[in-house]
């Protein structure tokens, strides 16, 4: 979990991937610290403060979107690794797991479950215990995922309402942690999903990626980036699918074997004709987002809320 969102001089939350690295003139929203773009090679992109970290972002207790860019699902390192091999060994044959097998941190995080036809009783893998694995299908994880991340907005509003009303002196944080929250679901929300083929002189791309502005403007940018490294570069859009910012980092982790890096540019795969289709059919799965009132509010940018706060 990494602090993703500064405070510029107008109250308004920046995204990191908006703006360069090194130093900034915006502000950390718990403590108003002045914050440095951290952009590198190695950690993903983030805030750090120039000074001394403040206690909610030195103890990573703000709030991030479930399912997004961390598909661990909090598992240990040891019930991570067994969640693996089980899969390895018997989900993707499936093969029923034995409950001797089976470790009680993988039982209470909802990675199995028992499956009532089989006697004895056994185990296997859950829809959400398929997620860290990257074996779910994009619009099973847009079924897993939808309700946590407007369960944990409620949560949120819920702690924010409960603060004011007690007038309790965890109140900034409650409501800074909400505002970053929304900040975060509009991003995504945003956002339109495109997947593209593209034709080089040496062979057959494919490119997933998310853009807020017209998916024409950002093929040509696309085209421009290639151009660098090839010496023609023809690009076809298979699809779109708005309102899934959300499905893009996911979508990377379950196809991380078939990613081809073109210098910095990380958004590229190879995939032979068979795996085309399967990714295309992955995708082309994906029922039209319907946006809930929430989420509509959110987009609409409400300020019904921040208004009763201040």
């Amino acid at each position: 979990m990494w602090l993703k969102y500064g405070v510029n001089e107008d109250g308004i939350l920046i995204c990191i991937e908006d703006i360069n690295r090194g130093k900034t003139l915006l502000k950390c929203p718990y403590c108003q610290g002045s914050l440095l773009a951290k952009k590198g090679k190695v950690k993903e992109h983030h805030f750090a403060h120039h000074g001394e970290t403040c206690r909610p972002v030195a103890n990573r207790e703000f709030a991030t979107l479930p399912l997004y860019d961390n598909f661990n699902v909090q598992l240990s390192g040891k019930d991570l690794a067994q969640l693996k091999l089980l899969w390895q060994e018997y989900g993707a044959k499936n093969y029923p797991i034995s409950s001797y097998l089976v470790t009680p941190g993988l039982l209470k995080a909802g990675m199995l479950r028992k499956n009532v036809y089989l006697t004895p009783r056994e185990y296997e893998f859950s829809d959400l215990g398929k997620i860290p694995v990257g074996a779910l299908e994009l619009t099973r994880f847009n079924d897993v995922q939808s309700p946590l991340l407007l369960k944990k907005l409620l949560k949120l509003e819920l702690a924010f309402k409960h603060a004011e009303y007690k007038n309790a002196p965890g109140l900034a944080y409650r409501f800074t942690d909400l505002k970053l929250y929304r900040a975060q679901l509009k991003r995504i929300l945003s956002c339109t999903l495109y997947f593209l083929e593209i034709e080089t002189n040496i062979g057959t791309l494919y490119k997933i990626g998310v853009t807020q502005r017209p998916v024409v403007k950002r093929v040509a940018e696309v085209k421009i980036e290639l151009l660098a490294h090839y010496s023609s570069a023809a690009i076809k859009v298979l699809g779109t699918w708005k309102h899934r910012g959300n499905i893009e980092l996911y979508f990377k982790h379950r196809y991380r074997d078939f990613n081809h890096p073109i210098g910095s540019l990380t958004e590229y795969y190879k995939f032979n004709a068979e795996d085309t289709e399967i990714v295309l059919r992955d995708l082309q799965q994906m029922q039209p987002k319907i946006l809930s009132l929430d989420e509509i509010d959110i987009l609409e940018e409400n300020t019904s809320l921040i208004q009763v706060a201040v």
